[in-house]
């Protein structure tokens, strides 16, 4: 059966006849957190946290002991950990949450495995291919999974992987198509969740984890237009015309979805994006108390709208 959502409630109760009482009782029942929601998610966060901690640990381990350690004891204690931790998770026992969240600690680990490999044979711990290596040996675990902070984690390691592989190898690339490339990177699975969100039944995305991955694309197409105002990068000028484009749609799909996040970013991006060439057309001491008016009455005008946009669910609620 597919759950029930606050806005369902929201519009049982403006279009049925149903009593405060039975709608304060359906959002307990249906949307609010119950006690063994929270103690589900203390008991998963602090098991994240401790994999976290397990995983740091290694590496100061590691780290401390470097001299002391001769390397075939270097790579057969990371390689046991990676081991163990996989063994522990497959045990019948455990539930699907927790063996995500051992998964997602072997996967740090396989970058710990990575390291030591790279520093005992000098290959390089923060070359293109360490993180490529690291990527391509967790991609069946993150697919298996398909647990959302080890998706974050993957994604994290593309995007190293290729701003790494820019800096390193392929130089004489325009900073325009760098920027262009890693816009489309994280746009791809952004777009990908929120068609799975709407499309698939019973499949559901966390919020979280869209809002990183488009805090990510904001992130890279800001910081590239500016790359393409200020450097005059003419080369590959699509990302401008791309960041129109998924800009008008991101704006439309957060008045439609009543996105605070979505409102905010982009108009964040945009005014960002504006004074940057604002400050390239003209000339620069000339411009800042310009700059400053704008920056003012934009944010502002931001403000306005979210602040209209939250009383008005207030009033429909």
């Amino acid at each position: 059966m597919k759950s029930i959502k606050r806005e369902d409630i929201h519009i049982l109760a403006k279009h049925s006849d149903l009593s405060e009482t039975q709608i304060e009782k359906a959002l307990k029942t249906e949307v609010f957190n119950q006690r063994n929601d929270w103690s589900n998610f203390l008991k998963y966060a602090l098991l994240a946290l401790g994999i976290g901690f397990f995983a740091a640990g290694v590496i100061f381990f590691f780290a401390y002991n470097w001299d002391e350690l001769d390397k075939f004891a270097k790579l057969g204690l990371v390689q046991m950990l990676v081991i163990v931790v996989c063994v522990i998770a497959l045990l019948p026992k455990l539930t699907p949450n927790t063996r995500k969240i051992l998964l997602t600690g072997a996967s740090l680990l396989v970058g710990v495995m990575f390291s030591v490999f790279g520093q005992i044979y000098q290959t390089g711990a923060d070359a293109y291919d360490f993180f490529l290596a690291w990527t391509l040996f967790i991609g069946i675990w993150v697919l298996i999974s398909n647990f959302p902070p080890l998706w974050i984690l993957f994604l994290g390691l593309v995007n190293t992987t290729f701003i790494l592989y820019t800096t390193q190898v392929t130089r004489h690339w325009d900073e325009g198509l760098n920027f262009t490339i890693l816009f489309v990177l994280n746009l791809i699975p952004l777009v990908a969740s929120h068609l799975i969100n709407h499309s698939w039944k019973g499949v559901s995305i966390p919020t979280y984890f869209t809002n990183i991955v488009a805090l990510a694309a904001l992130t890279f197409a800001t910081i590239g237009n500016l790359v393409y105002i200020f450097a005059s990068k003419a080369d590959f000028p699509y990302l401008p015309l791309l960041t129109i484009a998924f800009y008008g749609l991101g704006i439309g799909y957060g008045i439609k979805q009543r996105s605070i996040f979505y409102l905010s970013a982009i108009p964040l991006s945009i005014i960002i994006i504006l004074t940057g060439l604002i400050l390239e057309i003209s000339n620069w001491k000339d411009s800042y108390l310009f700059v400053s008016l704008f920056i003012i009455a934009s944010i502002s005008l931001v403000v306005y709208n979210l602040i209209q946009m939250l009383k008005k669910n207030r009033h429909e609620k």
